[in-house]
């Protein structure tokens, strides 16, 4: 809630600038609409300290110029323009810091939250969970590889499109818990005038509450790696009534898929099975690093054509553990919760069957099962 005596100010910044394009956002929110009129409001303060400083600058050189005759004072201090030139400054630095303050304790007031969500932030995707509900999926770049490799034609949403959005209700508290397994991140929608850092062992807390339905996109704001341009946010903001139909059936798939996951432990798929599915997983999910053709980016990322780990049958169990469990305090993360038993043993068994690698040794589901609960 702004101050009283701030309310002209404020409309009269929007208002000036409301059809203005090359300026902040406004947003969707309240708060977003806060830290615009703020913006919009310091501006036009040192907008006028500007207009009066060189105003004064230029009046002096001009009216004192030594052409006209002008003969400079001889004096060393003036209390008053001591006193002056230290109380208007304090005074308005006080005038601009209350708005300000008022705004930032707004923004960090994530009480009495109606919809609590963690954004995990990961090389390179996002991984969404919402508390009191069993719903929880990965969020991943959905732009064509064709499109980045200048293959096929851009489109209208290029590089800022994902497999799934986030979906939020609009008119209710959302809180983010915000966190990274990896690297640091850094969760960023403008509309909503949320940015927030994610940092691997810390949880950071943002809120927004949205007025409007719609689409509204963002981006890792932190030089988060290599890929760090292909980590976009979607946001699809339902009414209260879509919403609630929208958790509901996906919880329900979600508990499904998980039940009947355990009813495909003990399915064994042919090797042009898992050799199909492996490489859509690989290249969707593991490329990126290794490269489409397993030879990696050296001395960065690992080849995995030819190397011991992916054709050595005693590395096998180790070349599991990899892939499930991830490798402390390098890059490769753990699929284990990103990925079905399935799709591991698939991707597993692309690696060790691609590229020349031939090893003719096939991973089914029960192995991972087996891996997963050693």
């Amino acid at each position: 809630m702004k101050p009283l005596w701030a309310l002209p100010l404020l409309y009269s910044a929007s208002a000036l600038s409301q059809e203005r394009s090359l300026n902040l956002t406004q947003g969707v929110t309240e708060i977003s609409r806060d830290v615009y009129d703020l913006h919009m409001t310091i501006f036009y303060i040192c907008c006028v300290i500007g207009v009066v400083v060189f105003g004064l600058m230029f009046y002096s050189m001009i009216r004192h110029r030594k052409s006209s005759g002008r003969e400079p004072a001889k004096f060393h201090e003036n209390v008053k323009v001591e006193i002056l030139w230290t109380l208007i400054p304090f005074l308005i630095l006080v005038g601009m810091a209350i708005p300000a303050t008022i705004t930032l304790i707004d923004m960090e007031d994530t009480s009495d939250a109606d919809v609590t969500i963690q954004v995990t932030g990961s090389q390179w995707k996002w991984h969404y969970k919402y508390f009191d509900r069993e719903v929880s999926f990965f969020s991943r770049l959905a732009t064509q590889q064709e499109q980045i490799s200048n293959k096929f034609d851009k489109s209208e949403n290029y590089l800022r499109e994902v497999d799934n959005p986030l979906v939020l209700p609009t008119g209710q508290k959302v809180r983010f818990l915000v966190t990274s397994d990896d690297v640091i991140h850094s969760w960023w929608v403008p509309a909503f005038a949320v940015k927030k850092d994610a940092n691997p062992g810390f949880i950071n807390e943002a809120w927004t509450r949205i007025d409007e339905p719609g689409i509204y996109r963002g981006q890792c704001a932190e030089l988060c790696g290599k890929d760090h341009g292909f980590m976009p946010i979607v946001v699809i903001a339902k009414t209260p009534e879509d919403y609630a139909k929208w958790i509901d059936e996906t919880e329900a798939e979600q508990i499904a898929e998980r039940e009947r996951q355990q009813e495909l432990l003990d399915m064994e798929m042919s090797m042009d099975e898992l050799m199909a599915m492996g490489e859509k997983i690989y290249n969707s999910t593991c490329a990126a690093c290794h490269q489409p053709n397993g030879q990696g980016i050296p001395g960065t990322f690992p080849a995995l054509a030819g190397s011991a780990v992916a054709t050595e049958s005693d590395k096998l169990d180790q070349h599991i553990d990899v892939v499930v469990n991830g490798v402390q305090g390098t890059a490769m993360q753990a699929f284990a919760q990103q990925l079905t038993m399935q799709e591991l043993a698939a991707v597993v068994t692309y690696e060790r069957n691609a590229w020349g690698n031939d090893t003719g040794e096939m991973v089914q589901a029960a192995d991972i099962n087996a891996a997963m609960n050693e």
